[in-house]
């Protein structure tokens, strides 16, 4: 049984890069691309891992991923946290709220396979 992950990204073309390689990779893959509503929708997709975009309408990634540590049901979900920005305060400020990962864009397809595998071994 393949693994379960929801993107939540606002730039079509990352959505289409990832959710082919990573449905190529045998996961179930959901994307979303607001910030306004991104935690009810992992509550409602229970996703074995999350991957954040930084940077969402309505809603930071960084606030989205402290509400989602702040619940009990999705305190330990792996979250790997995406972002044009790569400067050290974004990835400690990433860090320090809870992200399992950090990846800057442009990332490979390779990077972020392996990534996965690594939060959520098949």
């Amino acid at each position: 049984m393949g693994k379960h992950v929801l993107v939540i990204e606002d730039e079509p073309n990352i959505i289409e890069a990832i959710s082919f390689i990573l449905s190529r990779d045998g996961w179930t893959v959901d994307t979303h691309s607001n910030g306004h509503d991104a935690v009810s929708v992992v509550c409602a997709k229970s996703p074995d891992l999350v991957i954040l975009d930084v940077m969402l309408p309505g809603k930071s990634g960084y606030d989205i991923l402290t509400e989602l540590r702040q619940m009990e049901t999705t305190r330990k979900l792996p979250v790997l946290m995406l972002t044009a920005r790569g400067q050290s305060k974004d990835r400690e400020l990433a860090e320090k709220i809870g992200a399992s990962r950090f990846m800057t864009k442009p990332f490979s397809n390779a990077e972020v396979l392996e990534a996965l595998h690594e939060l959520v071994p098949q």
